[in-house]
């Protein structure tokens, strides 16, 4: 019996849950069963104020449901009524629209133009040259255009006047030569104050050097190649000032024709494109030109010699090739008649060498120029192609001008072959004069020595 009490308290103290320590606290099993009745007596009174709590939570959840409810009532009645009211104010909107259209009636049409007209005045007025006298004119043009592009707010009287009078200003401007300080940005970087003078809306100068406005940063800026020196060197006029007409070069087109006078290359740029075959064919034009002139001088005072002993041919001289031939037929007064002619033969072809010197070298000069020419036109022509086939024919820029490198060296080869034909002709002509003079004297002389043989 004893045991089965100790097996009843071991088992209800586990299914109490009491502590190990309240176990060892009791000495009997009656100690032991009034601990654990008393554990239980707490157990079921925490249980019921936890149940307790629960029930209160529970009733605030369903007053809170029902407040919520409640709220949801009131705004999707709200809500109703909001709807009413925004279909009510469409038909009045819609009512007051009609009416304001035909009120407008014509001017409708009118504050099209205005706008329009704003519009293409601000963008002609952000561009122009004049912008840099008179800054800030867009944001009023561009407030205007919305303005006359919106149909709940109109241009008073007094913003249309003042386009009017925006559209009049830049009319006047335009025929005015103005000189005034401003800020320039040169081509390295800088930022300077200078004077500068506004010829209408073409164009805005610097001393000696043009400038162009760049819209987008409200600068002027310096052109990083100028105009050439005919261009430039009348600029200076303009900034002395007085009623003295001044030659000055503007572009109608507002800097566009200017842009596309420069991205052309100069001489020495193209002479550049022509590579080594392009300088070669130069060396040999200035070789040729040098010898040919040369020849041209010394040819010019062997005619002349020549000439001045025609009109004395009683005293031969020995500066000249005709007074050399002469002097053979005086040191053979007594030869016969063939002899003096191969002497005289003879005589003609030494001075022929000296007469006839660097002809050929100039004729081959202007043979070979343009074959030079063809030849770097050729390779230019080959590096073109390869560029074609590794970037494709999308750009026509990257075609035309691989083109126009490669035509240089044609241009350059006729450059030098046309003076050098013509300077050829020039040179060989008076040698063939001088020779047709010498052989005509050698006849001349062979002739009269026939006829004193004879007589």
């Amino acid at each position: 019996m004893r045991n089965a009490r100790v097996i009843l308290a071991a088992a209800l103290l586990v299914a109490t849950g009491v502590a190990p320590a309240a176990a060892q606290d009791a000495k009997d099993l009656d100690s032991l069963l009034k601990l654990v009745e008393k554990g239980t007596v707490d157990e079921r009174a925490d249980a019921r104020e936890r149940e307790a709590k629960f029930a209160a939570a529970r009733d605030e959840q369903k007053n809170l449901l029902a407040e919520a409810r409640r709220q949801l009532a009131a705004e999707e009645k709200r809500g109703d009524t909001q709807e009413k009211i925004y279909d009510e104010n469409e038909l009045k909107l819609a009512d007051v629209n009609e009416q304001l259209n035909r009120r407008l009636g014509s001017l409708r049409e009118l504050f099209g133009v205005l706008q329009q007209v704003s519009s293409d005045t601000q963008g002609l007025l952000e561009t122009s040259v004049t912008a840099a006298q008179i800054p800030n004119r867009g944001d009023f043009l561009e407030k205007l255009t919305q303005k006359a592009g919106s149909a709940s707010t109109l241009p008073s009287i007094a913003e249309i006047e003042k386009l009017w009078f925006l559209m009049q200003q830049e009319m006047t401007e335009t025929g005015k030569v103005v000189k005034f300080p401003a800020k320039v940005i040169t081509t390295d970087g800088r930022e300077v104050e200078e004077d500068v003078v506004r010829v209408g809306a073409f164009n805005i100068v610097a001393p000696g050097k043009y400038l162009t406005y760049v819209p987008e940063t409200q600068n002027l800026a310096e052109l990083g190649r100028q105009p050439q020196g005919r261009f430039t060197s009348d600029i200076a006029g303009l900034f002395q000032g007085g009623n003295e007409p001044v030659k000055f070069g503007i572009d109608p087109t507002r800097g566009q024709i200017l842009a596309t006078y420069l991205e052309r290359p100069s001489l020495r740029e193209r002479i550049d494109q022509g590579g080594i075959v392009g300088y070669v064919i130069i060396a040999l034009g200035i070789l040729g030109l040098i010898i040919s002139l040369e020849r041209l001088f010394s040819l010019s005072r062997a005619s002349a010699s020549v000439n001045s002993q025609l009109k004395d041919t009683g005293k031969p001289r020995d500066d000249n090739a005709l007074g050399r031939i002469l002097q053979v037929a005086d040191q053979f007064p007594a030869a016969d008649v063939e002899t003096l002619e191969l002497r005289l033969g003879e005589a003609v072809f030494r001075e022929t060498p000296k007469l006839t010197r660097s002809l050929l070298f100039i004729k081959i000069l202007s043979v070979v120029a343009p074959l030079l020419g063809l030849l770097g036109t050729v390779t230019g022509m080959i590096v073109t192609f390869q560029a074609i086939t590794l970037f494709g024919t999308g750009d026509p820029k990257l075609m035309a001008g691989g083109i126009s490198q490669a035509l240089v060296t044609t241009v350059l080869g006729l450059t030098v072959a046309i003076p050098l034909v013509l300077l050829h002709t020039v040179v060989s002509g008076r040698s063939r004069h001088i020779l047709s003079v010498l052989q005509e004297q050698s006849a001349g002389i062979v002739a009269e020595r026939s006829e004193r043989k004879a007589a």
